[in-house]
């Protein structure tokens, strides 16, 4: 992968590849500070950007099959801090963002300005819905597919009163321990975090230092971080059913639909694909070609991606410093060597 560290310019990135279900390689490459000339290891704390709405995802399928969350409730019977709106929102609809919440430039964002009783109250996913809660929604829930980071907060807090225990806890019991994955935890900036990796960004041709902004207030839409084993193991965890039973975890790969019956490239939680000719394709309906899941994640510091192929118990997994990798084309020529091979 150095030829793509050269190509694209990139300061820092860290591989997975699991194979039969088993992680076969993990490794970094590059820095993780240009200015100190830190290299990447497989200590480098990476944010996992938008792949932490699968880890929410998976968070609530668990309670489903545990029969303590209802998809089709409205969500307020979880969640009565969020008001209701012109048309009712199912559960379900914030896994696969048909709910009609506002993402961050697509629509009027409300923000509830009101006094705390913590330093850092958006710890707390039930006071992080105060950033957007009084937002107006964009469409009818069900109408269309409409990608909203707030649509998993807002989820992330269902979970939280559905399962009793705060999200994050559920995350640490049920996705970090059976997996040993030691390094995962909310990104929270007043958190002394080691070895987080600094981030980089492009700006008029020229690689600078990209912004320290704060995720914390959106853990379940996009703010996890750890390293790369365990992104990694995550990923190996999904393909062994260490999460969910395969029943659920069908139910959770499953192509969503909108309310005229127009299926989707988006299940709960996961974006479905296909690897073809060598490429990673756009789903389709009558598509052919190796069936990927995964989900994909950019924002400042980072650029993730995670791309399992189910029935190949494979996977690729990729974390970058660099906010400009295109990640996608370095997994396609990681799987075209994989299948070279075979």
């Amino acid at each position: 992968m150095l030829n793509e560290l050269t190509e694209q310019q990139l300061i820092g990135l860290a591989i997975g590849i699991v194979q039969g279900g088993q992680i076969v390689h993990v490794n970094g490459y590059g820095l993780a500070n240009r200015e100190e000339k830190t290299p990447i290891t497989r200590n480098t704390m990476f944010r996992w950007a938008s792949v932490s709405k699968s880890v929410t995802a998976v968070t609530g399928m668990q309670l489903w099959e545990r029969g303590k969350l209802e998809l089709d409730s409205e969500l307020q019977r979880y969640v009565m801090e969020f008001p209701a709106k012109t048309s009712p929102i199912k559960v379900w609809h914030l896994f696969c963002h048909l709910g009609g919440i506002v993402h961050y430039n697509n629509g009027e964002v409300i923000r509830t300005p009101r006094e705390y009783p913590l330093v850092h109250p958006y710890e707390s996913v039930i006071y992080a819905l105060d950033t957007f809660k009084d937002s107006p929604i964009i469409n009818v829930p069900g109408e269309k597919y409409s990608y909203t980071t707030h649509g998993f907060i807002l989820l992330s807090a269902v979970i939280e009163r559905a399962g009793k225990q705060k999200f994050a806890d559920q995350i640490q019991e049920r996705i970090a321990k059976p997996m040993n994955m030691e390094s995962l935890q909310p990104d929270f900036h007043w958190v002394n975090i080691p070895h987080r990796a600094m981030g980089y960004r492009k700006r008029d041709g020229k690689i600078v230092v990209s912004t320290d902004t704060d995720a914390g207030w959106k853990v379940g839409g996009g703010g996890l971080i750890s390293n790369i084993d365990d992104f990694t193991k995550f990923a190996a965890g999904l393909l062994t059913h260490r999460f969910v039973k395969p029943t659920t975890r069908e139910k959770m790969w499953t192509p969503q639909q909108t309310n005229d019956g127009k299926k989707l490239g988006y299940a709960l939680g996961f974006s479905l694909n296909y690897f073809q000719g060598g490429k990673i394709r756009s789903w389709r309906p009558a598509g052919t070609g190796i069936k990927t899941v995964g989900h994909g994640g950019s924002m400042e510091k980072a650029k993730t991606l995670m791309v399992l192929l189910p029935e190949q118990q494979q996977a690729v997994v990729l974390m970058s410093n660099s906010e400009y990798a295109n990640s996608r084309r370095i997994a396609e020529r990681i799987l075209q060597i994989i299948y070279s091979e075979d």
